[in-house]
């Protein structure tokens, strides 16, 4: 397939995940402003469901949305590394366009760089956590040959891990980048990205072997 058109779904996924984080996150603090866990509940699902939408609608050309899960397809020869390059600059670019076109629709600056810090041993092996849950789930559905389900556990998968891990599961270094660029619910203070992209490079190798550990050999896509 047409490489151009594999970045442009890349990037456009990404752009609209990143759209789903910011803009829920903005909305729910609107609607929902004394209740966190209520903002953080709108937040997950909103997200999840567009996980769910996006990688259905783009699956058939190309949708990772997440460096990680990218690098992780190369390790396992699923791409080479002419695609890598292609791909995850379309990924980094799909998400800052999708963190300012969600300050926009809010009606706030096009950029503004998030306040909120996001550091500590706790949040960092969370974010170990969150990756390496999502690249395992996304990975053993695709070594099994049930790739239709992959929307559908991505989602889910997100959607619990917003919860059940202390980061609330960004999982991913395009997310996270951008997400810096909103001073909102979903955002993240500079200094912070470093460590938390970081660790989920780690999860992300972490997964890698495991993967390879359950799935040693992959089977063919079911129809």
């Amino acid at each position: 397939m047409n490489l151009a058109r594999r970045a442009g779904a890349e990037l456009v996924g990404t752009a609209f995940l990143v759209m789903a984080v910011i803009g829920s996150g903005i909305a729910a603090s609107r609607l929902s402003p004394h209740d966190v866990g209520l903002q953080l509940l709108e937040n997950s699902l909103v997200t999840g469901a567009a996980l769910v939408a996006l990688i259905l609608a783009l699956q058939p050309v190309s949708a990772a949305f997440n460096p990680v899960v990218t690098l992780v397809e190369r390790a396992l020869d699923m791409i080479t590394t002419r695609e890598v390059l292609a791909l995850v600059p379309a990924q980094l670019v799909g998400g800052v366009v999708g963190a300012v076109v969600a300050n926009l629709m809010f009606g706030l600056d096009a950029v503004s760089l998030s306040t909120h810090e996001r550091t500590g041993g706790g949040l960092w092996l969370g974010e170990v956590v969150a990756t390496l849950g999502l690249v395992m789930v996304i990975f053993g559905s695709v070594r099994t040959g049930r790739v239709e389900t992959i929307a559908y556990a991505v989602g889910g998968y997100i959607t619990a891990a917003y919860w059940f891990t202390s980061s609330t599961s960004f999982a991913n270094p395009a997310v996270t980048v951008a997400r810096m660029f909103s001073d909102t619910f979903a955002g993240i203070a500079p200094a912070s990205v470093p460590s938390f992209v970081l660790m989920q490079l780690i999860g992300g190798a972490l997964a890698l072997a495991m993967v390879r550990l359950l799935y040693p050999r992959p089977r063919e896509a079911r129809a």
